[in-house]
């Protein structure tokens, strides 16, 4: 069943959206089924940091048993929504990918106390973003976010290539070549053939059959599983925090930080998304959901942090999982988040995944690497090509690389900056944030306008955009156009924030700050309505009055449709703390004949 599916109505065909409740059987039967498919990436994540970074031992078998725990808690919330945590849908937590870098960095700089650290100075960072979302949207872009998610798998790759020519001891020579082969070509062979669901089983089919080649040739730890207990929890082995913030942990900081603030806005992309494959009629975005999967996000690397284990992060799978199966319900996300605890119980189970070869983690970690970097393309070019973005790109990429393969200034950069500028995210990301902000300083200026958002100021806002008109030597019709556009936007929000529909609230103290911004060229203007967040979803009551036609005509609809008749696009961004509203104008030049 394909969710993005539409029929006749504009209805898809979701079996359950989140606020239904599943049968029990149906709820647990699509919660393994998640489990099972997110489970490998959980436990492998958390293995693949922890060998890269030297660690063995009690806090092995720990960072396992906390990951799932936090994974399941931080599920858990994102799916029930806790006040301003959680964005209500189904969305699994899980360890990483684009954390490992930077991980394995801190644990052979300064172990699990340093790495515990750094986590949860970032997640701090991350419930800033969430807060002020509305404001950081045009510095962290996802321009910006595709390059250092593209950049991570230029730093994490050699990691792979390395555990894929790592000879063991006392085993064949073609023991470890041939089982990462094996993984590698089993997993691009079922990603490439198959098709629906059985698409997302295929690197649980590589680990298998690289793992059965493995254990031909003697280098599957079995011993390791005959070892772990069935039942019982892990031997303490928490490291604590490392308070002393020496040089390790600020070369380390920014680069946490980057990466920590490109994963939020992953997770924008991916609460995005799920709205849209949950719900039966689709919808404009409800963004104090996208900033309650966030805060949520933030919440689960906190908590990773405080339990030393690997930073947390919003699985992409899961919006691919919902449109495939048609259950979008919340119930789900408790039931998934229940059995990841569960299964931290289990020490048997982890060890399974544990004692893979070396060479099986490897394939998988190239192909992880290597579809995340498809990802960050794509991420970068969302919203379009331009000669600029495409240079912003190019330049952020490669400077980033060449600092991450020590081939830019290697020896003139200071000793002390080494730690910062060797690695290709934290360069790379912090060219392209350079880049961005240098982009907007010199744009054209926008023309700003402060007053109260009430039905008294569209004259106040007129006179600012007449003016606007002629110094951009529109006709008198264009500039009409523009300020009935302005007019509506701002009746539309008004008539929204009274009870009833009415205008009763102008002028008493529920009456909220309005900031209007406008920019353009030629015959094209934008505007931009910035209120503190009250009103219902512009988009959405568009969306309603098209649907009614001309059925049923109310005097609160007026305005939503003369501005849909005004305006060439109309987008709501609807926050905790702050609506945003984008109207784009389409004018003509004036013939000799000025608007006034």
């Amino acid at each position: 069943m394909n969710a993005d599916q539409t029929g006749a109505a504009g209805l898809r065909e979701v079996l359950y959206e989140p606020d239904d409740i599943p049968p029990t059987p149906v709820a647990a039967g699509i919660a393994l089924q998640f489990v099972g498919l997110c489970i490998g990436g959980i436990v492998l994540g958390v293995a693949i940091i922890l060998d890269a970074g030297g660690q063995t031992g009690d806090y092995r078998a720990w960072a396992v048993f906390a990951a799932l725990v936090v994974s399941g808690i931080s599920t858990i919330v994102q799916s029930q929504r806790f006040g301003q945590f959680g964005a209500g849908h189904v969305l699994l937590m899980g360890t990483s990918g684009a954390f490992i870098a930077a991980s394995v960095q801190a644990l052979t700089a300064g172990g699990p106390a340093l790495l515990a650290t750094l986590v949860v100075i970032s997640a701090l960072f991350q419930f800033g973003l969430a807060t002020r979302l509305s404001t950081l949207r045009s510095v962290i872009t996802p321009t910006v976010s595709g390059i250092v998610i593209m950049l991570i798998s230029v730093t994490v790759l050699p990691i792979g290539f390395d555990m894929l020519s790592s000879p063991v001891e006392g085993t064949p020579g073609w023991g470890v070549p041939v089982t990462g082969i094996v993984t590698l070509v089993v997993t691009v062979a079922a990603g490439l053939l198959a098709t629906g669901r059985w698409r997302l089983w295929s690197p649980v089919l590589g680990m298998l059959a690289g793992s059965a080649v493995g254990a031909t040739a003697g280098i599957y730890d079995t011993g390791l599983i005959a070892s772990a207990d069935w039942v019982g929890l892990p031997p303490l082995a928490w490291p604590g925090l490392d308070l002393g913030f020496g040089p390790e942990f600020w070369f380390l900081l920014p680069m946490f930080v980057l990466v920590t603030l490109v994963g939020a806005v992953e997770t924008v992309g991916d609460s995005v998304v799920i709205q849209q494959v949950s719900r039966k009629k689709a919808g404009p975005t409800d963004y104090r959901v996208v900033q309650g999967a966030v805060a949520a996000d933030g919440l689960g690397n906190l908590l990773s942090g405080l339990a030393a284990t690997a930073p947390n992060t919003t699985y992409s799978s899961s919006p691919a999982l919902v449109e495939l199966t048609g259950v979008g319900a919340r119930r789900v996300g408790v039931w998934i988040g229940g059995v990841l605890i569960g299964l931290s119980l289990f020490p048997k189970f982890a060890a399974v995944i544990l004692a893979m070869p070396g060479a099986v983690v490897g394939a998988y970690l190239i192909v992880l690497m290597a579809l995340l970097f498809v990802l960050g393309i794509r991420i970068a070019l969302s919203d379009g090509v331009t000669s600029q973005k495409a240079l912003l790109i190019g330049i952020a990429f490669w400077l980033g690389s060449g600092f991450q393969n020590g081939q830019i200034f290697a020896d003139l950069i200071p000793a002390s900056l080494q730690g910062l500028l060797g690695n290709g995210m934290t360069s790379g990301g912090l060219a392209a944030v350079a880049m961005t902000l240098f982009i907007q300083v010199f744009r054209p200026r926008a023309r700003v306008l402060r007053t109260r958002l009430n039905a008294a100021a569209v004259t106040e806002i007129e006179q600012f955009l007449r003016a606007f008109a002629v110094k951009r030597q529109w006709s008198a019709d264009g500039a009409n156009r523009l300020c009935a556009a302005a007019e509506e936007t701002v009746l539309s929000l008004v008539t929204a924030d009274a009870p009833g529909g009415s205008l009763e609230r102008e002028g008493t103290e529920a009456e909220r700050d309005l900031r209007l911004q406008v920019r353009g060229g030629g015959n094209r203007a934008v505007l931009e309505f910035a209120a503190t967040s009250d009103s219902n979803n512009l988009e959405e009551r568009l969306a309603i009055n098209d649907l009614q036609g001309g059925a049923r005509i109310s005097a609160d609809s007026i305005s939503i449709r003369l501005l849909g008749h005004y305006a060439s696009s109309v987008r709501h961004q609807k926050y905790f703390d702050t609506d945003i509203v984008t109207v784009i104008v389409d004018g003509d030049k004036a013939s000799g004949r000025v608007a006034a």
